[in-house]
């Protein structure tokens, strides 16, 4: 016999957008402070010389290796900052709104019967994708127009040959690193992605308004179609949105390890609004065993995204090769990048591994929202990592203009996702396998 549910919906109540407000306001202040010092007074870098010295032999040598020319781009402004930090959240944050997405799917494909009365939690990331689409497009448009280094291969003169800054092997790449196809590539991703969750979310309330498992049959469709989309996008968004960044370097697992990240940040997202919303009144049917299973996903995709990062890194560390090597160098041997690095290590492999390794831990409210704000804030600093030494060398750095600008991101895409999470019952009251969530037990 079917347990009977009342309906529970989440209110998303004027303390809490004020609180969202404080948030994004202290934020703007800054990040606008930040900007201000920033063009005011340079900071144009840390005189890195140690850094410069302990890099000049890698970058001679794949220099040399691949005939580059980008001495001509490498002069400073304070843009260069603007652009890479906004950069930085814009995929930060569609990682977390398709990972949404791409969790929803998986239990739909997958005709998982856990997670069915948390569904409306990663459901509601996806409401960001279309803010996400136009920030991504404007950012990129704008860093373009203004010739910033955000993205060395949009300088036209690297394409003249015989010119001072002809460059033979990002011309060599025109045929996918161009304006126009990148832009087409660009909003490609964001319809199949948004198109897909509007499909899927359509689907989703006309079976809490209606009953009946045709819109469940219907949303596994949808989501085994997504699922096999996603599977190239997030693979080639990766390559468009960081790898390109570093034109001259390459690595076949590079779409792998940006999904990684996507992924364990995602589902340390989702776990920690599913425990705020518990320890809120709502949510009342989530037990410690969904919490646990929550846990052991933020566990698992983290020791996955280890095994990504530790491949990639041991391929290119023993074959040595320059045009390779450069991107670690450039990393390890910098007195500003490398403590960085080993606590990217630290908060995304080593401090969830540990803390999460025993079964108690991951059913402790407190221990779970500790893991997942260490965890979400991890993956962060893995993505400046792999932008900022990029664009700014050794101009890189880390201040209240990040902080502001991340306060920003996080404050608008709270407001999308609770207000979208609002519009519809927070308990999917007809899924066909809402029973056995009800008595899920591990």
């Amino acid at each position: 016999m079917a347990t009977a549910l009342p309906e529970e919906r989440f209110k998303f109540t004027s303390g809490i957008k004020k609180q969202l407000s404080i948030i994004g306001l202290v934020g703007a202040v800054l990040f606008v402070l930040g900007l201000l010092y920033l063009i005011i007074w340079g900071g144009s870098g840390h005189g890195h010389e140690a850094a410069g010295a302990a890099m000049e032999g890698a970058h001679g040598a794949a220099k040399a290796a691949h005939g580059a020319a980008e001495g001509g781009h490498s002069e400073f402004h304070w843009y260069e900052r603007l652009f890479t930090n906004l950069w930085i959240n814009n995929v930060y944050f569609t990682g977390l709104a398709v990972i949404g997405l791409f969790f929803t799917a998986i239990q739909y494909v997958a005709q998982a019967g856990w997670s069915a009365s948390i569904k409306r939690v990663p459901e509601a990331f996806g409401a960001w994708l279309p803010y996400a689409g136009v920030l991504m497009l404007v950012v990129f448009v704008a860093a373009w127009l203004s010739h910033s280094n955000l993205f060395h291969w949009t300088h036209s003169d690297l394409y003249e040959e015989g010119g001072a800054h002809y460059d033979p092997i990002i011309a060599g790449k025109r045929p996918y690193l161009n304006i126009p196809f990148y832009l087409i590539r660009m909003v490609l991703y964001f319809v199949i992605w948004y198109m897909a969750y509007r499909y899927i979310r359509k689907e989703s309330l006309a079976e809490d308004e209606f009953g009946g498992v045709s819109y469940y049959h219907k949303m596994v469709k949808y989501s085994t179609i997504f699922i096999i989309l996603f599977a190239v996008t997030s693979s080639t968004s990766a390559w468009d949105w960081v790898l390109s960044i570093d034109t001259h370097w390459f690595s076949t697992m590079f779409g792998w390890y940006v999904f990684a990240s996507w992924f364990v940040a995602g589902l340390a997202a989702i776990t920690l609004m599913v425990v705020r919303l518990r320890e809120a009144g709502y949510l009342t049917i989530i037990n410690s065993s969904h919490l646990h299973d929550l846990g052991k996903f933020v566990f698992a995709f983290s020791i996955f995204w280890t095994y990504v990062w530790f491949s990639q890194f041991l391929l290119i560390y023993y074959a040595n090769i320059p045009e390779e090597s450069i991107y670690f160098v450039e990393r390890l041997s910098s007195d500003y990048y490398s403590p960085i690095f080993f606590i990217n290590l630290f908060m995304n492999f080593f401090f969830p591994f540990l803390v999460f390794m025993t079964r108690d831990s991951k059913r402790h409210t407190i221990i779970i929202k500790v893991v997942c704000t260490v965890v979400l804030v991890g993956h962060w600093i893995d993505f400046y990592l792999m932008v900022t030494p990029a664009v700014l060398k050794e101009n890189g750095t880390f201040g209240i203009l990040e902080i502001g600008l991340a306060m920003v991101y996080l404050a608008a895409f709270l407001f999308v996702v609770l207000g979208n999470l609002a519009k519809a019952p927070l308990v999917a009251r007809n899924h066909p396998m809402l029973e056995e969530s009800l008595h899920h037990h591990t």
